[in-house]
């Protein structure tokens, strides 16, 4: 590789993987330094655990509330709810004692109402959720990016041991 500028040991990681991938500034003594950092060093992060150390009591109530909103056992108990509202106001509370006669307006209200508080927070739940997929994905890139470092300098390797016992196998035909 064709040296174009000398590397100071001062730079960081973070500069010498911008260098290498953006620039090929390195030489290949800088390149193998770097290689041997991103491989000695982990750079994987447990997004789960990063999110959870982070979250608000605002994310863990949404969190909570899009978990049991979204469940089976919420739809059962919500249709058992508006089952029971009707029944109770159509047959057990007749002659004009029903507290929300048909076209149940007060049911009405109450749907509108949850609606309107679970929707947002749902949505705040789903956001928060795209960002730990963003970060998720963000953090496979730089797996992948380490892996393709790796692969490659175990090629450059095999390059190198497969030239050099080329070289062995002539000079042992020679003699």
């Amino acid at each position: 590789m064709k040296k174009t500028k000398e590397v100071p040991k001062k730079y960081t990681k973070k500069e010498l993987v911008t260098m290498l991938l953006k620039n090929n500034e390195l030489d290949e003594k800088d390149e193998e330094e770097l290689l041997d950092l991103l491989v000695d060093q982990p750079i994987s992060i447990d997004i789960d655990k990063l999110e959870d150390d982070n979250m608000s009591l605002g994310d863990k109530v949404a969190d909570k509330v899009s978990e049991v909103a979204g469940s089976w056992t919420f739809i059962i108990l919500f249709i058992g709810f508006l089952l029971l509202w009707i029944i109770i106001n159509t047959i057990i509370l007749t002659n004009g004692k029903e507290i929300d006669p048909y076209p149940f307006i007060l049911l009405n209200l109450v749907l509108s109402c949850i609606a309107a508080i679970q929707a947002p927070i749902i949505m705040m739940s789903q956001n928060r959720q795209a960002k730990k997929d963003s970060m998720r994905n963000q953090n496979d890139y730089r797996i992948d990016l380490k892996s393709e470092l790796i692969l490659e300098e175990l090629h450059d390797k095999m390059d190198k041991i497969l030239k050099q016992q080329k070289e062995i196998m002539k000079k042992i035909n020679k003699d």
